[in-house]
């Protein structure tokens, strides 16, 4: 399965790459995880946060494949180890994507190359319309939303 999803932002590109990369942005719209990495590729990087096993739960993990500042970011991911026991084993590529139309930014998710029966990948589906939609009004208003959860 392929997932792909574009979202037109009322902002510069800088600025929806500030909240996608820098700890602010992604405890905002990533429910309190910050994103560690050097963003060379072929290193590491995880989305850390609160979770399953306290403040420093490790939710999704794996190594930078494609890294160009402010433009795109690609990474090969796995759940992270409270999620799954096999959790090595599943993977998908994630890739986002900023362009620039007019004064607005387009971005571009395109969630790929599952792994053979991946658990997480119906539940995927659904979430990234609420973490995209999330980014969106983070970086227009200051403001996450309210999902309940």
């Amino acid at each position: 399965m392929n997932l792909k999803y574009e979202f037109y932002i009322n902002a510069e590109p800088e600025a929806v790459w500030h909240a996608l990369v820098s700890p602010e942005g992604t405890r905002n719209i990533f429910y309190g995880c910050v994103l560690e990495s050097s963003f060379k590729v072929g290193e590491p990087f995880a989305y850390i946060g609160p979770g399953n096993d306290g403040d420093q739960t490790v939710h999704v993990y794996g190594t930078i494949v494609g890294y160009e500042e402010n433009k795109m970011m690609s990474c090969i991911e796995h759940p992270g180890p409270s999620y799954y026991p096999n959790h090595e084993e599943l993977q998908s590529r994630m890739t986002y994507t900023l362009d620039k139309v007019g004064q607005c930014t387009k971005l571009t998710l395109i969630n790929d190359e599952w792994s053979d029966n991946h658990p997480s990948m119906k539940t995927t589906e659904s979430h990234w319309w609420m973490i995209l939609s999330n980014i969106k009004t983070y970086v227009e208003t200051g403001k996450t939303m309210d999902f309940g959860v």
